[in-house]
C-alpha cells in the first residue's frame, strides 16, 4: 500500500521568486479493492452514466514545471471538471487528479499550481487541454500568476493561484488541497455568456 503524501508548504507565500516546494507525486500502486473472483459492487459505466448527470465547471490547472530530467521544463496543465473550494480560513481548494496523469508529476514538481477558471466559449481551449501528448501551450497566450508564477491563461473569466498544502489518495485519484495565495475574476459574467459547464459527455453553459 502506497503511503499517503502529506507534505505541508509554506502557509504564506513569497515573491514569485520564491524557491518552489517540490511534492511527492505518488506513482500509482495496485490498487485492486476486490478479488479477482468477485464482482465489483458498481458496472463503471453505470457508474459513470449516473455521475454524468451532475454538471461541474470546467477549469484548466497550471504550473511551470521548474526542471526535468526527460526535457519537458516549463509549463504544464490539464482540464479539470473535480475542481472546488474546500476552506475559508485558512482559503483552501482542491481538485482530483488520476494516478495515471503524466502532468500531475511536474505540478507536484512545482509545488505550485494556478486553477484557470474557464467561460462558455472556451469549450475549445478546453478540449486542447484535455488531449495527452500534444503541445498544449501552443498559441495560448499566458503570462505568471501573481503568486506563484504559474500560468494564468489570458482571458479567462476567474482565476485561482495556489501552493499545494496537502497529497491525498483516494482510490485511482490523488486528492490535492492548494492554499489561496492570491485570486481575481473579471468584471461581469467574463468570457463568453456565463461559465462553461460539463454535463452528461458535453459542454453547456448557464443560462439566468
Amino acid at each position: 500500500m502506497a503511503a499517503t503524501a502529506v507534505r505541508y508548504l509554506r502557509s504564506v507565500g513569497a515573491a514569485t521568486a520564491a524557491a518552489p516546494v517540490p511534492v511527492d507525486p505518488l506513482p500509482r500502486p495496485s490498487l485492486r479493492a476486490v478479488a479477482d473472483d468477485e464482482r465489483l459492487p458498481v458496472d463503471p459505466g453505470e457508474f459513470r452514466r449516473v455521475l454524468g448527470h451532475f454538471a461541474s465547471g470546467v477549469t484548466i490547472v497550471t504550473a511551470h514545471d521548474p526542471s526535468a530530467t526527460d526535457g519537458t521544463a516549463g509549463p504544464a496543465g490539464f482540464a479539470c471538471q473535480s475542481f472546488a473550494s474546500l476552506s475559508l480560513d485558512p482559503p483552501l481548494v482542491t481538485f482530483m487528479v488520476a494516478r495515471t496523469s503524466t502532468t500531475w508529476p511536474r505540478i507536484a514538481r512545482a509545488g505550485a499550481f494556478c486553477v484557470n477558471i474557464l467561460g462558455a466559449e472556451q469549450g475549445a481551449l478546453c478540449r486542447s487541454f484535455a488531449v495527452s501528448g500534444a503541445d498544449k501551450f501552443a498559441g495560448v497566450a499566458h503570462s505568471p500568476a501573481p503568486a506563484t508564477g504559474s500560468p494564468l491563461l489570458d482571458n479567462v473569466p476567474a482565476w485561482v493561484d495556489c501552493r499545494i498544502q496537502a497529497v491525498h489518495t483516494g482510490g485511482d485519484h490523488l486528492i490535492v488541497v492548494g492554499r489561496v495565495e492570491a485570486l481575481g475574476a473579471a468584471d461581469g459574467d467574463g468570457n463568453g455568456d456565463g461559465p462553461l459547464l460539463f454535463h452528461q459527455g458535453a459542454f453547456g453553459r448557464f443560462s439566468r
